[in-house]
């Protein structure tokens, strides 16, 4: 399984927390995430994962695509919708991306919590 990761800035830490509680988990399938919060994970969790570009530069785009092409099997976008900055990436197109694919799409703690916890128990 493919798991994309994506987190606006003020979500990072969360981000971080995240993948820590399900490191075991996470560590059995292969990651991607955008540039920054790929380089954040990586550096805080020793995990390897694949980075694309940074979501103002399209790394959002670029993990539609892999939706898309059934190159990504879920995502968890963890996003800011009080505060987003206008350089982050929005979850507009991604969203739609993955409904029309049927992939499955966490955008806050409580549900990627349950889409791992899920992946856990398969």
């Amino acid at each position: 399984m493919r798991i994309a990761l994506i987190a606006h800035d003020k979500k990072k830490e969360e981000m971080v927390e995240l993948v820590v509680e399900y490191r075991a988990v996470l560590a059995k399938h292969q990651l991607v995430a955008t540039e920054t919060t790929g380089a954040l994970l990586m550096r805080k969790t020793g995990l390897l994962i694949e980075r694309v570009l940074s979501g103002p530069q399209g790394g959002d785009a670029q993990i539609s695509a892999m939706v898309a092409t059934k190159a990504a099997d879920m995502v968890i976008f963890l996003r800011d919708s009080l505060t987003a900055q206008p350089h982050e990436p929005d979850i507009s197109a991604l969203l739609r991306i993955c409904d029309v694919h049927k992939v499955p799409l966490a955008t806050n703690l409580g549900t990627a919590k349950i889409l791992l916890s899920s992946v856990a128990r398969a």
